[in-house]
């Protein structure tokens, strides 16, 4: 036999092998590659909509009445809780405040009626949120038209 294998030598044989190894080393190299961009895009996405749902949110509590019983921000107001601490409260993870808002309870009336699934979930965003954001300014409402002039 020669020191051959299937007609090569154990040298080509030795190339051939180093050589499939690499192909399947690169392979394997630009999967990961791959899977390691797709999940660093994730977290930007869901960042981007996250501060989409906390600003929608903090117009929310305005515009909803939240703070007149849980003040501006959520701080102590007329009624309700500090909600403030809400973000580290291990007691009050996203799905309690969720049902807190939509059965109430403890003096805080439901909204389950007034509230689309999508607002409940930007508030709770809002409320979890590192740094609250501040919900633009309240439109001025439109003039009224001029009265017509009499003929």
């Amino acid at each position: 036999m020669n020191g051959s294998v299937y007609g090569w030598t154990q040298a080509a044989a030795q190339r051939e092998k180093i050589r499939s190894v690499k192909a399947h080393f690169r392979s394997i190299c630009i999967c990961l590659t791959l899977v390691v961009g797709g999940l660093q895009m994730v977290p930007a996405a869901a960042l981007a909509a996250s501060k989409g749902s906390e600003a929608a949110g903090a117009v929310l509590f305005r515009d909803k009445g939240c703070s007149y019983c849980h003040g501006v921000d959520g701080k102590p107001g007329k009624k309700g809780p500090n909600l403030t601490g809400l973000r580290s409260d291990k007691q009050w993870p996203p799905d309690k405040i969720t049902k807190q808002i939509l059965e109430g309870g403890q003096k805080m009336p439901p909204f389950a009626d007034s509230l689309s699934d999508a607002e409940v979930a930007d508030l709770v965003a809002y409320l979890r949120a590192k740094h609250k954001p501040v919900p633009p300014p309240v439109p001025a409402p439109p003039p009224d038209p001029a009265p017509a002039a009499a003929n």
